[in-house]
């Protein structure tokens, strides 16, 4: 049986989607109940604001630096093989979160958990799209994102009933059997791969530079040191330098951003996951410094975006296939800083029916609208040969948009060190820093509507149709339900 004969009904391919799955969800799973631990971190922990911004910031930026690099790897070293070390690499480091005596050790800890995350990321869905029969890849894809979404649900439950019950190392520690049960099956039951036409070298300068201009950057903001934003935007030059340069063997090839489609989705993608970083983190703290509610109940409250989005993503994706990227992303972004606006209703004492579960209704149904259309339009903006580097650019470039906007929000609101501690203090910054997350939204809206067209011009060759801010040619199955 070839690397790419699997199928779907077999042993062999039910064991792939398992471990693919199971690896890529302790890391799904690490995102999405950390920031509902972070006041328990802080106060266990003596830490100021700064020190809850870096655990979140510190795993995110060495992911967003260092996920291109991670898949290149794969390709030329064998997926199985990558995907193994990065689940032994993110357990190891979670075991060092979960026993970390101080928040330095956290910081550090966290920082190797997103080199990991970059090692097993991109290659759980190389291994299903190299290893699947063609007629079943659509299947193993589509139970991969489904799983994977039923994850992101108990997400919160999990966190928050760890957090509260025997306490906030153990969203850590948790990874451990998670890695210990996921490894020797990737290895008895998963089919090596690679590509055989990766060649040449490793844009290693590229990506040192990325994640450098990152670093410093954060570390302006979040520190407010001048000197260190300046070198961020040097570096950052020399990272554009670089890249130019080295052209097509570049880890960020500049004539990718040839397409005007794959440019603009890009900067939305930027202006909206940006403030859904900031949103996420900001609420998390919000919900239980200001609104008093446990760590559970605080996870339990930001359900119902995950809910809807489990239930509805797959019909966005579709009706934004029929008429285009533009209304989805467009209305998409509205309905999303309309949610965030409602929050500003969530103080002490708020009432969850009457006050954060509108706000969170709104905000899950702008973001079913906008997430899967803006994947397929980011799939379809490229050729075919050139949608996994397409998908890497932007999975990129929402990590960085996330971790500036947790580095930036909190200096903008006005948030001193102490803030998370009083109640008062942190709503009143907060009541500032979500109309801030709404304006980029808005931005992004403004941007889709600009930027994209809904329909086809008559006259379009083919070949061209892609920079006509349309999803067109059609996406293959499989890539139309990793975007779904």
């Amino acid at each position: 049986m070839g690397e790419r004969d699997v199928r779907m009904a077999s042993g062999a391919g039910r064991w792939i989607v398992f471990t693919t799955v199971l690896g890529s969800g302790m890391a799904l799973l690490d995102s999405t109940v950390v920031n509902v631990a972070l006041p328990h971190i802080g106060a266990d922990l003596g830490a100021d604001l700064a020190v809850l911004q870096w655990t979140v910031n510190a795993y995110m930026l060495t992911l967003a630096g260092l996920i291109l690099l991670g898949g290149s790897l794969g390709d030329r070293f064998g997926r199985r093989r990558v995907f193994v070390i990065g689940v032994v690499w993110f357990a190891l480091a979670s075991l060092l979160c979960g026993l970390a005596p101080n928040a330095g050790v956290l910081i550090a800890a966290r920082a190797l958990q997103g080199v990991g995350g970059a090692l097993l990321t991109p290659g759980s869905l190389a291994l299903i799209q190299a290893s699947f029969h063609p007629d079943d890849r659509a299947r193993a894809v589509g139970l991969w994102s489904g799983f994977g979404g039923v994850g992101a649900a108990i997400g919160p439950f999990v966190g928050g009933w760890l957090v509260d019950g025997p306490g906030w190392r153990w969203v850590f520690l948790l990874n451990v059997p998670l890695a210990a049960l996921c490894v020797p099956v990737a290895l008895k039951h998963v089919p090596e791969s690679r590509d055989e036409a990766a060649h040449g070298r490793f844009d290693v300068l590229g990506a040192g530079l990325g994640a450098a201009a990152l670093a410093l950057v954060t570390y302006a903001l979040i520190g407010e040191a001048w000197w260190a934003g300046a070198a961020g935007v040097v570096v950052g030059v020399g990272f554009v330098l670089v890249e130019r340069r080295r052209g097509e063997r570049a880890m960020v090839p500049p004539s990718i951003f040839a397409s005007r489609m794959f440019t603009a989705v890009n900067l939305v993608t930027l202006c909206v996951y940006a403030a859904f970083g900031g949103f996420f983190f900001l609420a998390a703290l919000q919900l239980q410094v200001v609104a008093g509610y446990s760590a559970l109940g605080a996870g339990t409250a930001l359900l119902p975006t995950t809910v809807l989005m489990l239930l509805l993503s797959a019909r966005a994706g579709e009706l934004g296939e029929r008429i285009g990227p533009r209304i989805p992303l467009t209305v998409g972004p509205l309905l999303c800083a309309a949610g965030m606006l409602l929050m500003l209703r969530v103080g002490e004492d708020a009432s969850y029916v009457a006050d954060v579960l509108p706000a969170l209704l709104v905000l899950g149904l702008g973001m079913t609208a906008l997430v899967a259309p803006l994947t397929a339009t980011v799939l379809a903006s490229v050729d075919v040969s050139r949608a996994g580097l397409a998908s890497g650019i932007n999975n990129a470039a929402a990590r960085a948009a996330g971790l500036l906007a947790v580095a930036a929000l909190p200096m903008l609101a006005g948030m001193g060190p102490e803030a998370y501690r009083s109640a008062e203090e942190f709503g009143s910054t907060f009541r500032r820093a979500m109309p801030m997350c709404a304006g980029i939204l808005v931005v992004g809206a403004v941007l889709a509507w600009t930027t994209m067209r809904t329909r086809v011009p008559a006259d379009c060759h083919p070949e061209c149709r892609v920079h006509c801010g349309v999803t067109s040619p059609p996406l293959d199955p499989g890539q139309r339900d990793a975007a779904g």
